[in-house]
């Protein structure tokens, strides 16, 4: 029905998340149903309740939102697969990763499910609430962003995070130490440079201590080849062995989230058309500001699945 040499799927990471997600492919699809049905017994309460009905300050918390999202990733995934979609290349940001594994069948879901609670609880853990912080920096590039880290630092962590695109670089580190460096970052020139409500300084060292313990985990896991190479966070590089997706989630914790490299990775790699499979648009806004020639689709409800679809068949 495709031409997968042209297709990669795109997974969305931590603050996509809205009450009601997967309900809709849940209520319409078994796949979809049975995705959470799987994800309601893998965990042991009931997820599917909490992203059908919320509430929503429960489906913020750190290791509830991450099985949450990659659950309703992989149940929109295996709905587009029923469709006869296939890709070439696979990616996810940040937690978006694992559902990438997962649809290139690396990794189990109820594995990568168990998983990714763990990490969430970890990456929690990892940092007192308050102690750390995260920074949107916009209209900067990532040199300058680089140096005003550098700068701010003052013997406290502060790093570039998430680089999103030229548009876009997410830094983290000690609180007052990224205060300072939105404050530097505006004197320097950047466009905006805004404060982040998350709970933790995730992609950057402080998160070592979520990293030894999520390592533990991950080497217990049984994990097979990707069918479909994964472009890695980490490395912005593609991943087509199992000893190297376990190597770079493990390093992703702590690494920055390369996401801007990793989309003009798959731009070369020849890919014309990128679908992101999950709840909310984020990754298409992304790739708007990276390359605005190619097309962008998402799937995410009945309306979206039936735009895409229609835009394969055209």
């Amino acid at each position: 029905m495709t031409t997968p040499q042209s297709i990669a799927l795109l997974f969305p990471g931590q603050g996509s998340q809205a009450v009601g997600m997967g309900k809709e492919l849940a209520e319409k699809y078994p796949a979809a149903r049975q995705t959470f049905d799987e994800a309601d017994e893998a965990l042991g309460y009931k997820l599917s309740e909490l992203c059908f009905e919320g509430p929503e300050e429960k489906l913020r918390l750190t290791e509830i939102t991450q099985p949450a999202i990659l659950t309703t990733s992989i149940a929109a995934w295996r709905v587009l697969r029923e469709k006869g979609v296939n890709p070439s290349f696979v990616a996810g940001h940040s937690l978006g990763e694992y559902s990438a594994h997962v649809a290139a069948g690396a990794m189990s879901f109820p594995d990568a499910v168990r998983t990714v609670r763990n990490r969430g609880k970890y990456m929690q853990e990892a940092v007192p609430v308050g102690v750390g912080a995260m920074a949107a920096i916009l209209g900067m590039d990532l040199g300058k962003v680089t140096a005003v880290c550098t700068d701010a630092a003052q013997g406290e962590v502060c790093e570039p995070a998430n680089i999103n695109s030229g548009e876009q670089i997410v830094i983290s580190g000690h609180a007052a130490a990224v205060e300072r460096a939105t404050k530097l970052a505006s004197e320097r020139g950047a466009k905006r440079a805004i404060m982040l409500s998350v709970s933790a300084p995730f992609h950057c060292s402080l998160m070592k201590p979520a990293q030894d313990r999520l390592e533990a985990d991950l080497k217990m896991l049984k994990m097979q080849k990707p069918a479909y190479p994964v472009a890695c966070n980490v490395e912005a590089s593609l991943v087509t062995d199992e000893l190297r997706a376990r190597a770079t989630l493990v390093g992703q914790v702590t690494g920055s989230v390369k996401w801007e490299h990793c989309m003009r990775l798959l731009i070369g790699e020849g890919v014309q058309t990128f679908v992101e499979i999950g709840p909310g648009k984020v990754l298409c806004g992304l790739m708007r500001q990276i390359d605005r020639s190619k097309t962008c689709l998402n799937v995410g409800d009945e309306a979206s699945l039936t735009k895409a679809l229609g835009q394969f068949a055209a």
